[in-house]
């Protein structure tokens, strides 16, 4: 058992003001650990499907690196997939980070049991975990729409790193808006079934997401002036590997897809990653490598 193991009920007068706009608020909230300060740092929802993707998973540290530095705390439901990527690649950027588990607090009741030394990282690096219950018992289905809301209701915004047709992320979605909060999406490829959801949103006009920068604004923060993260070129896929080396410096997409002999679809995602990373750039028809 570590200092943060006590589980303590959050008297009203410490929740975040956001919580108290709901129209649905908890009527109690437990803790672990330590809630950073509502008045100093901004709260970011950030929530993806469980099968992500490596666009999905690549998109999300990206976007969270970048707000390294800058007083946000990630919020988000310890859950596999892009939830534990998200709470990940804050502690990696260090971060403030908060886990809703969606159960009990104590460490038998964690869930998923697999994420149960992230549960403890999170607190250690000076986090915590909530729960509108206290019992140490697993949740039900019904747990997780509920507690959904808790994390919209107490952020600012909400990122949706990606969403399939009739993924739960949607919900989510949904509940900040019904909160009037902002809701986020990065833009997936067309043809992926990961960004179905995703890209409806857009359409439907959620707040397009393509850098860092493009978060902090929301939040109120001032845009870091930051050079891009500098990747190694080593760390590379071989489907980008392929498309880097046809890049002399620049081709159209077809051209790409034509001299790769990579499926449309693959090269799209591949385009897709490797924009956000910084080394080509997509625009006019044409891919330009630019470093």
């Amino acid at each position: 058992m570590n200092e943060h193991s006590s589980i303590q009920k959050l008297e009203p007068s410490m929740w975040p003001p956001l919580l108290g706009e709901m129209t649905d608020p908890p009527k109690q909230l437990f803790i672990r650990g330590t809630l950073p300060d509502p008045a100093v740092y901004r709260y970011l929802c950030v929530v993806g499907s469980r099968k992500f993707s490596d666009y999905g998973k690549d998109v999300c540290e990206k976007l969270i690196a970048g707000l390294a530095g800058h007083a946000v705390v990630i919020v988000s439901g310890l859950a596999l997939g892009i939830d534990s990527i998200a709470h990940r690649a804050a502690l990696d950027a260090g971060l403030f980070t908060v886990s809703f588990p969606g159960s009990g607090l104590a460490d038998g009741a964690i869930y998923p049991q697999s994420n149960y030394r992230l549960a403890h990282e999170i607190l250690d690096a000076g986090g915590a975990l909530l729960a509108e219950y206290v019992d140490g018992g697993l949740p039900g289905s019904w747990h997780f729409p509920r507690r959904n809301r808790i994390m919209a209701g107490i952020s600012i915004a909400t990122l949706i790193i990606e969403a399939g047709k009739k993924s739960g992320t949607l919900i989510t979605a949904g509940l900040a808006l019904s909160y009037d909060r902002s809701v986020l999406v990065v833009p997936g490829p067309l043809f992926s079934p990961h960004h179905e959801g995703s890209n409806k949103l857009l359409r439907d006009g959620a707040q397009i997401v393509t850098s860092s920068n493009d978060i902090l604004e929301v939040l109120g923060l001032s845009p870091s002036s930051e050079e891009p993260v500098q990747l190694s070129l080593d760390n590379l896929s071989s489907n980008e590997r392929s498309i880097l080396a046809a890049l002399n410096p620049s081709l159209s997409f077809d051209d790409v897809v034509r001299i790769t002999k990579l499926p449309t679809h693959e090269v799209s995602i591949a385009v897709s990653i490797m924009e956000l990373k910084g080394i080509i750039v997509h625009r006019l028809g044409k891919v330009e490598r630019v470093r």
